[in-house]
């Protein structure tokens, strides 16, 4: 998979993306993933990207030009553009899951006040959110999302089962985990665990699991 992502704080993805699974999966030649400066398609001396918005109004308005030039360079016929806004659609697992079956996809930061919304119409393809926040610029959400995707990439994760029974990807939270030592102040492993008999246990992980979905995220049972 490819991801190309257009920033104006190009260390505030390089750094994170580059640990890890996510530099596990481009060592193995499973990710292609570029981190660009939105100002390296600036045309201007002092490298411009924003203006003051038209009509008045706090802030500046991250201008047309760069992203316009950005985008044309970088996109091929089988690129999604995704533009992280507040604005934009709530980023949730079934979005990573398609996401990751993608070839190409184009993450553009916003920053400012915004992107002139000429950008949004003519080049991007979906408009994504990671929560009802304000943060201070896209380049984090891409970290998130670009995180999201790329472990779902076949290959990525040692185990392909991890993906499948992580919280979400069946529509429940995780039932709780345990490890070694099966007693610790005083507090024991649920014995279910040390059986050893596999569908108690799948029979055990599935009731946690829809207990604690039903007391922490009801809204997933709707």
């Amino acid at each position: 998979m490819k991801i190309d992502i257009i920033t104006i704080f190009p260390e505030m993805c390089a750094a994170p993306l580059g640990q890890s699974m996510m530099g596990r999966a481009q060592e193995k030649g499973l990710l292609d993933l570029k981190v660009h400066d939105l100002r390296d398609w600036a045309t201007d001396r002092h490298r411009r990207v924003d203006d003051e918005p038209y009509g008045g109004g706090q802030g500046m308005v991250m201008k047309c030009e760069p992203w316009f030039a950005a985008v044309e360079a970088l996109r091929g016929p089988e690129s999604r553009v995704v533009l992280m806004t507040p604005q934009g659609r709530r980023f949730c697992q079934a979005t990573a899951a398609a996401f990751a079956r993608l070839p190409h996809l184009i993450i553009m930061c916003g920053h400012y006040e915004g992107v002139d919304h000429r950008v949004v119409e003519a080049l991007v393809d979906e408009e994504i959110s990671i929560g009802d926040y304000v943060l201070t610029n896209g380049a984090i959400a891409a970290n998130v999302v670009t995180d999201a995707v790329v472990r779902l990439v076949p290959g990525v994760l040692g185990d392909e089962r991890s993906a499948e029974e992580e919280s979400f990807a069946a529509g429940l939270l995780e039932a709780p985990a345990y490890t070694r030592p099966p007693e610790f102040r005083g507090m024991k492993v649920p014995e279910v665990l040390l059986c050893g008999n596999h569908a108690r246990i799948a029979a055990w992980k599935r009731e946690q699991a829809l207990q604690r979905t039903t007391a922490m995220r009801p809204d997933l049972l709707d």
